[in-house]
């Protein structure tokens, strides 16, 4: 990190079909080996997929899926004396979905399903009615005191 100055926000081009920067970075983290198109292609049957089974809007259930994936704390590590203590520490604002995406995707990779888009899809639904692998990683990642 620069002593003197900020780095640049780079801004995420918005994605051609939602026209929405959650999805575009959600393709990033769906990619593979540099296949864009592949894993927009993916990203968008599931997401189609997704609206008809919920039969709500395609936007309205993947951000609700990411609301309840997302963690508000993490612990971090803090070095004091010679002994290291896991301290919880609320995650910035804009930081806050980036383990959001990741976990959603690995949780949806194992699950059962003939395509990847088929999986993405399972693991969407689930996550934005709560009983996924994703929201249970939020629960483990949250501190006991946060939780009460």
């Amino acid at each position: 990190m620069p002593r003197r100055s900020s780095p640049v926000k780079r801004v995420i081009a918005s994605d051609p079909v939602y026209q929405s920067e959650a999805i575009a970075k959600f393709v990033n983290v769906v990619m593979n080996k540099g296949k864009r198109s592949t894993a927009e292609k993916v990203v968008y049957d599931a997401l189609s997929r997704a609206s008809r089974q919920a039969k709500k809007e395609p936007l309205e259930v993947f951000e609700s899926a990411l609301r309840n994936a997302t963690p508000l704390l993490e612990v971090k590590p803090r070095r004091v004396g010679g002994a290291t203590y896991q301290v919880p520490v609320e995650i910035r604002p804009e930081r806050r979905l980036a383990p959001a995406r990741p976990w959603i995707v690995r949780f949806a990779r194992p699950r059962g399903g003939r395509s990847r888009s088929e999986k993405l899809v399972l693991d969407i639904l689930s996550a934005s009615q709560n009983p996924c692998g994703a929201v249970k990683r939020k629960r483990e990642t949250t501190p006991r005191a946060a939780r009460n």
